[in-house]
């Protein structure tokens, strides 16, 4: 489907315009909207799983990965999480108006730093449904109109679940155009989003690499990014091995087409030959392919792979993981410093000691001691749902939640002060 120039451009500016009146809602009115969202979700159940189906069947036809078409399935379950996102969104406290500080100058000025939201954010993703929803309540809760482009993998997906939830705003206060989807498979259209810097005040752009560094060169609007996810688990000589072992598999197998899974085990040289055996044959029994060094290959003398320069700095959300022997924390550190994409990384040690230099000398946004890495994510952290994962430095970083979708300004109070 196409969508012309000025279709995309007409969108955002019925964002902007609706993101004045959105911005003055009290939290009742955007609270009472949300519970609103939900029960349509609910009570749209069959529509949704129906529209769901026909990107299913054109995944199958295109011969999608299977990771792929795992991220793209909507069942009841699915939906009743979204459901309970959306609650659980209403329930977070609102950033909106809040004071982070008052500072009065000596000529009298009452200068006050007050939580803003954006105005209008754009969501440009791939594969998931439920980012969709996800996404429509975080902007709408901290105050931000949002123009969201889906992948055409899931584009009837994406536009049921965006017209339920439009027509859901239609007895609530919210404007129901604070909420546009762009509904094309144009490539073109994002080109025309990312140039629309009078409308549109941030740009967060959720998938793979190609599509992000896309985005991060084409915007004239900022961004706020994360290329991928080449996380970490380092196994210390001071672990406690069940833990390490349980810690790693959850961190490679519970889920591994996210950004969150591990992608690269490091085990220190003196446990290697205790910790190796048994925690490759767990992997193994799971379906892992391992590619590990020369000196895991001797340990492990068959069913490994042999390990490139290129593994240790691949992503690759399938289950396949990259093994590593390392003289000690040290070599740990660089090795993650050098490879890793400042995304999660953990260590598994009981020094804590060792641990406080780990967290201080990893540069990456979210850092683990004795646990999986597969804890970053807004929900985990208790932040309700995600627009992200920013491994950025600049504005947010980590799991991207209503306060990273906020700005400040300043409010100066005065009694009639003219500058001398």
């Amino acid at each position: 489907m196409k969508t012309s120039v000025h279709a995309v451009v007409r969108m955002a500016q019925k964002a902007k315009r609706s993101s004045v009146q959105l911005s003055m809602l009290a939290t009742s009115a955007k609270n009472d909207a949300l519970q609103v969202m939900s029960r349509a979700l609910l009570d749209r159940k069959a529509y949704l799983i129906a529209q769901n189906r026909k990107d299913l069947a054109a995944a199958r036809k295109r011969n999608y990965a299977k990771a792929l078409v795992e991220r793209l399935t909507l069942n009841d379950k699915g939906i009743e999480e979204m459901a309970q996102c959306l609650l659980d969104t209403a329930n977070l406290k609102d950033p909106v108006g809040e004071v982070l500080g008052v500072f009065t100058r000596p000529n009298g000025l009452v200068i006050e730093k007050v939580r803003v939201p954006f105005g209008v954010i754009g969501i440009i993703y791939e594969s998931r449904p439920n980012v969709t929803s996800d996404c429509i309540g975080l902007c709408l809760k901290s105050g931000n109109a949002v123009i969201l482009k889906g992948g055409k993998e899931a584009f009837y997906s994406n536009k049921a679940i965006s017209s339920v939830l439009k027509d859901a705003l239609k007895v609530t206060q919210i404007p129901a155009e604070a909420v546009q989807l762009v509904s094309s498979t144009d490539r073109r259209a994002v080109n025309v989003l990312l140039c629309q810097d009078q409308y549109v005040d941030l740009i967060v752009p959720r998938g793979g690499e190609d599509l992000i560094r896309f985005v991060a060169e084409h915007s004239s609007i900022p961004v706020v990014k994360h290329y991928k996810g080449i996380c970490h688990t380092y196994v210390s000589d001071k672990a406690d091995m069940a833990m390490a072992r349980k810690i790693c598999y959850n961190a490679k197998v519970q889920r591994p087409g996210v950004c969150n899974a591990m992608e690269t085990m490091l085990v220190h040289q003196g446990i290697a030959e205790r910790f190796l055996p048994q925690m490759i044959e767990e992997f193994k029994k799971a379906g892992v392919e391992i590619r590990g060094c020369p000196r895991t290959r001797r340990i492990i003398k068959t069913g490994i792979k042999k390990a490139t320069e290129k593994d240790w700095s691949t992503e690759y959300l399938d289950l396949i993981l990259s093994v590593k022997i390392v003289g000690g924390l040290q070599e740990a550190i660089e090795h993650i410093n050098t490879y890793g994409s400042r995304h999660s990384d953990a260590i598994v040690t009981e020094d804590m000691k060792e641990g406080e230099q780990f967290l201080r000398a990893v540069d990456s946004a979210c850092l683990y001691v004795n646990a999986s890495t597969r804890f970053t994510d807004g929900y985990q952290f208790g932040f309700g749902a995600e627009i992200g994962i920013s491994t950025d430095k600049l504005h947010a970083r980590g799991p991207m939640a209503l306060e990273e979708l906020t700005t400040y300004k300043y409010l100066v109070h005065g009694k009639g002060q003219i500058r001398q």
